[in-house]
């Protein structure tokens, strides 16, 4: 059976009301795909992609509105210059671990040129966190035809979190972590909006994790529950309280009618939701995020100015507030799903207890 959501739990993070599946795929017409590589020989693999299509695939000739923002930037996300200058996504999102954006990103075009969606050329956007403690990095198991798979099997409605697609080996405030989403509804002035996140979390220290304000990383230190070793942790054991950098890739839709500088600012508040989790952004940690809004349609060829509607700035905060949430209830859905995993060199990641912290919450009366 799989493992229960942070909402299983009787946790609710914030007040906004989530969306009907609490996925970024609530946002009307975002698909989610993913492909997992999990095998022992001939080189241990656990690792994978998972793509987002802002459009469901049809963002190629109908284009959205995006912007990012790098907290910490020790890490890699494709196409940033594409999106100072001209504040558009064209293609699907990927994201996988760090040696393998060049060939995620190379797939993502070939598919558009397969598919008949590329005309001339495209920068897609893909980004990364690093697996090399459980998974062999360099034996470069991700190949197009992973990438192909995920898009393939990108769809709308619930979506499978944990350690799936480029989670698959990640760990998070040593813990098992991977894939994570959520999202909210927000009644705005303007109108009724919803907004989504999925993240990729592969950071932080043991003692810093917090759920809901409650210290549930003190409550289970390293003592009792070994952190996730990686490549980094073997050289001090016996300092590791889980990996002092790390990374987090945190990806924002929402169909609210925003401009690129707009999906630049939601983009900068996902780092509050990390902040609730326990997320400083150390010195070598790739914190890195997107938002991008389906709002409005921009169209590939157009020989006449089209409309654009925005969203007016002074009810942003609503959508920042929103964004926070989700981002804090999605990093805690990866952590809450993840399971045991055993991967190179024989290194363990042990899965958040969900029955140990239901009792933590409910000492702390949360």
């Amino acid at each position: 059976m799989p493992r229960p959501r942070l909402r299983d739990l009787g946790i609710v993070i914030g007040d906004f009301p989530a969306g009907e599946g609490n996925a970024i795929t609530d946002v009307p017409g975002v698909t989610v795909g993913h492909a997992t590589i999990k095998k022992d020989s001939p080189r241990v693999a656990r690792t994978g992609v998972t793509v987002i299509c802002p459009r469901g695939g049809k963002e190629w000739l109908e284009h959205v509105y995006a912007g990012y923002h790098s907290f910490n930037g020790a890490g890699e996300m494709t196409g940033l210059a594409w999106l100072d200058e001209f504040g558009t996504l064209t293609a699907p999102v990927g994201i996988t671990n760090t040696h393998q954006v060049g060939v995620v990103r190379d797939a993502i075009v070939e598919w558009g040129h397969r598919h008949g969606l590329l005309e001339t050329w495209v920068a897609p956007v893909v980004a990364e966190t690093f697996d090399g403690g459980l998974n062999d990095i360099n034996a470069f198991h991700v190949t197009k035809e992973h990438v192909f798979e995920a898009l393939g099997a990108a769809k709308g409605g619930p979506v499978t979190e944990g350690c799936v697609g480029g989670g698959t080996g990640m760990n998070c405030h040593g813990f098992k972590s991977g894939i994570g989403t959520s999202s909210r509804v927000a009644q705005t002035p303007p109108g009724r909006y919803t907004v989504g996140v999925l993240v990729q979390a592969n950071y932080g220290q043991r003692h810093h994790l917090r759920i809901n304000g409650v210290p549930v990383g003190k409550e289970i230190p390293v003592e009792d529950i070994p952190a996730a070793k990686s490549i980094f942790s073997d050289v001090a054991p016996k300092e590791n309280k889980g990996r002092p950098d790390g990374s987090i890739i945190i990806v924002v839709a929402t169909d609210a009618p925003l401009l690129p500088i707009q999906c630049r600012r939601m983009a900068r508040h996902a780092t509050v939701g990390l902040a609730k989790t326990g997320g400083f952004g150390f010195n070598g940690s790739g914190d890195i995020f997107l938002a991008f809004a389906t709002g409005n349609a921009i169209t590939k060829h157009s020989e006449k100015n089209f409309e654009i509607k925005s969203f007016p700035n002074e009810h942003l905060s609503i959508l920042f507030e929103a964004t926070a949430e989700a981002t804090e209830e999605a990093i805690l859905n990866a952590l809450c799903a993840a399971e045991d995993t055993t991967g190179k060199d024989g290194r363990v990641a042990r899965a958040l207890p969900t029955e140990r912290l239901h009792a933590i919450m409910k000492k702390y009366g949360r």
